[in-house]
């Protein structure tokens, strides 16, 4: 299978938010904080399920896998919206990883 990319999620997502647009905020910096909440809620499913089952078995068992990643897509979703808020693409996104990938290299 081939890599999943920051552009493809972004453009995936911007398809989700055309069709929702008459129900859903739009994209847009003041929506940027509201989408971050989300997110954070998403984040605190996937930590739910690490912590009820623990994170070797949320690994290894079929079903409590499928919801993991689930909830690890939903994070990405709402990431990506953070990111179309705020007018951030992927070459910028990965300038700054690299340059703190970089940073934390030499850090010890």
């Amino acid at each position: 299978m081939a890599d999943f990319s920051i552009n493809e999620m972004q453009e995936m997502q911007r398809a989700l938010q055309d069709k929702y647009k008459h129900k859903w905020e739009p994209i847009c910096p003041e929506v940027g904080q509201s989408k971050l909440l989300w997110m954070v809620g998403e984040i605190g499913e996937v930590i739910d399920i690490v912590k009820k089952h623990g994170g070797a078995n949320a690994a290894a068992t079929e079903e409590l896998r499928k919801d993991l990643v689930e909830e690890m897509a939903d994070v990405l979703m709402y990431y990506n919206d953070v990111m179309l808020c705020y007018g951030i693409g992927a070459e910028e996104l990965k300038q700054a990883y690299t340059e703190k990938f970089e940073k934390n290299m030499k850090r010890w």
